[in-house]
């Protein structure tokens, strides 16, 4: 038996929070190690839990998307970025694949993508 995905939640909507998790759950080889709910937070708790996969929303508190990836990314190379939004902007999209995301998910994709984004991301 392999071990499970382990991924990271960052957006400062709790219920998108939860729902995210719901997602997740029906997926037996995805784990949700944790949750962040602003940038800050979402870089720190990366290090510490050292997820597979971190699920960022670009617009948060205290750090945004875009540089939270960029610290994530340098402090946890091993990790995973998959980018959750609202937006479907190019410059969004082409500055969250510079920031160094994997994959790019619209939030109204999120039940037909998020978890084939992840399993691709790990």
């Amino acid at each position: 038996m392999t071990d499970p995905i382990r991924v990271l939640i960052a957006d400062d909507e709790p219920l998108f929070v939860t729902a995210l998790e719901a997602i997740l759950g029906t997926e037996t080889s995805i784990e949700v190690a944790g949750r962040a709910y602003d940038g800050q937070e979402a870089t720190r708790l990366a290090g510490e839990l050292e997820p597979d996969v971190v699920l960022l929303d670009l617009s948060m508190p205290v750090l945004d998307g875009f540089e939270a990836s960029r610290r994530i990314l340098a402090g946890a190379p091993g990790t995973s970025v998959v980018v959750l939004t609202g937006s479907s902007d190019s410059g969004d999209v082409d500055k969250a694949f510079e920031a160094g995301a994997r994959a790019y998910v619209t939030k109204d994709r999120i039940s037909e993508d998020l978890v084939a984004a992840v399993l691709a991301a790990a």
